[in-house]
């Protein structure tokens, strides 16, 4: 915020300009990305509506998570297809970047 201003002035303020806040009481937010998640904790949470358009302002504790591009259901179909480990299966879907290269390549093995 601006210092110095009594945060009630603030908010008048915001309201004639047609800006309203509204704070959410959340306990965690998860943002989803394609490669990664970001998760906040212990976050403040505002949202805001500015003449229709609606954002939110998030602050707090910033964790990053890197996410895999396969999920189980697609390592277990190539564990099936090559009785390799879940290691190792996830090991080839990474060197390959697509189900059916990993299984030619651990077939080969």
């Amino acid at each position: 915020m601006i210092p110095n201003i009594n945060p009630k002035e603030m908010e008048k303020m915001m309201k004639k300009i047609g800006m309203k806040q509204e704070n959410i009481d959340a306990e965690e937010v998860v943002i989803s990305c394609k490669h990664k998640k970001i998760i906040v904790k212990n976050p403040q949470v505002t949202k805001i509506n500015m003449m229709g358009q609606e954002s939110l302002q998030i602050t707090g504790d910033m964790e990053e998570h890197e996410t895999e591009d396969f999920t189980d259901e697609d390592i277990h179909m190539v564990m099936e297809q090559t009785g390799c480990t879940r290691e190792k299966v996830k090991e080839a879907l990474e060197k390959e970047k697509d189900i059916a290269a990993a299984i030619i390549y651990l077939n080969k093995k």
